[in-house]
């Protein structure tokens, strides 16, 4: 690495750590502020509350990582072009593009780094989260068994299978009172009822089993065909994975404008596994899980958007003052946000492509910022 690569990446990791910083400490104040009657209401000690800020400081971080970096950038960017650093370095040969190097590095970090955090740590901060605010709660209470859900109907359409499950346990997998049905190849349909199930070895098995077979050519009553106490179905392609993905998926698809499951709650491999029980989904769920898909899948990449919107707006030579940065960085993020909820709202309703409504936001402030760095002299 170059000296004048290490200088400037110095200089910006600098004000980042203070950035992130301010950021964290100002969110979760203003988040104690405003959940402090329910922490008090569910008894929560202090070391509660400092856990329950720990298992959310993912999904915090995925939010504030892109303010935080175009707030370091636009400070960095004007400090150096106040002194003309940048306008030295060009004359003696240095390329404005080579310049921002360690800068377009930081924010591919920065980026791969929020991927992995929306996919392994985000989609179950939630979970976690309510696990802590009914820890001081009686099993009584409805919050209590945060890992378990319960009436659950869960509709494979790849395979024309259905289950109703009593309770499952998403954490372990494990089901109680299950009832499974699915058409047989001679046209009938067969269900089994089970006291409980589990998934062992990758095939389902089932416990104190009762199997019905019903002839839909007849109206005759389902009749009873084995009953035993353990039951093995190889061919029951659900996975936990899958069955969790329904759960979370179908809610949110029945009352969309609920808000029960957010966007950070959901991970790409979460929707994936959705649409691999429901391979043709009607055309409002399409638009909505396709949309939902690829905003997923951009909103990683805004930190490299992020560097490339912020090089001309703080590259530009001449004696500024430093807060300019801090005044285009709030103006840059609320334009961004305009334009990345009116870009979502609009793929969800079927009126724009949904990989157009994900990539919009990126597309156009990436673009954006490139043909203005290319206009700077």
């Amino acid at each position: 690495m170059r000296l004048l690569d290490r200088y400037f990446l110095r200089e910006l990791l600098i004000p980042l750590g203070y950035c992130l910083g301010g950021f964290l400490i100002f969110w979760i104040a203003f988040d104690v502020f405003a959940n402090l009657g329910e922490f008090q209401r569910n008894g929560l000690l202090g070391r509660d509350i400092a856990e329950y800020y720990l298992v959310q400081a993912p999904e915090i971080l995925v939010v504030i990582l892109p303010m935080t970096l175009l707030l370091a950038l636009l400070y960095s960017l004007t400090n150096h072009a106040r002194h003309n650093e940048i306008t030295a370095a060009r004359v003696a040969g240095v390329s404005l593009w080579r310049l921002v190097v360690p800068y377009l590095g930081v924010g591919l970090l920065i980026s791969l780094g929020s991927f992995a955090l929306n996919e392994l740590c985000v989609p179950n901060s939630t979970e976690a989260a309510k696990r802590i605010l009914a820890r001081r709660l009686g099993p009584g209470s409805g919050l209590a068994q945060a890992g378990e859900a319960s009436g659950l109907p869960v509709r494979n359409e790849r395979d024309r299978r259905d289950w109703v499950i009593g309770l499952y346990n998403t954490d372990t997998g494990e089901m109680l009172n299950p009832v499974v049905g699915w058409h047989d190849a001679d046209g009938s349909y067969l269900q089994i009822t089970a006291r409980r199930a589990a998934r062992l070895n990758g095939v389902w098995t089932f416990y104190d089993v009762e199997e019905f077979k019903t002839d839909l050519h007849t109206n005759l009553p389902p009749v009873p065909v084995l009953q035993t106490n353990v039951l093995a179905m190889a061919e029951f392609s659900e996975t936990p994975e899958q069955i969790k993905s329904e759960i979370k998926i179908s809610s949110s698809l029945a009352l969309p404008g609920s808000g029960k499951t957010k966007k950070s709650d959901m991970s790409v491999a979460e929707i994936l596994n959705y649409l691999r029980l429901h391979p043709n989904p009607s055309p409002s769920s399409r638009c909505w899980l396709y949309t939902k898909l690829y905003g997923r899948l951009a909103a990683p990449w805004t930190c490299v958007v992020v560097v490339l919107i912020a090089i001309p707006f703080g590259a530009v030579s001449g004696r500024r003052n430093v807060f300019m940065g801090v005044a285009g960085s709030i103006v840059i993020c609320f334009a961004y946000f305009v334009v990345q909820q009116l870009a979502l709202a609009l793929g969800t309703g079927g009126y724009l492509a949904p990989w157009l409504a994900g990539w919009l936001p990126n597309l156009s402030f990436g673009l954006m910022g490139l043909g203005l760095t290319a206009r700077i002299r």
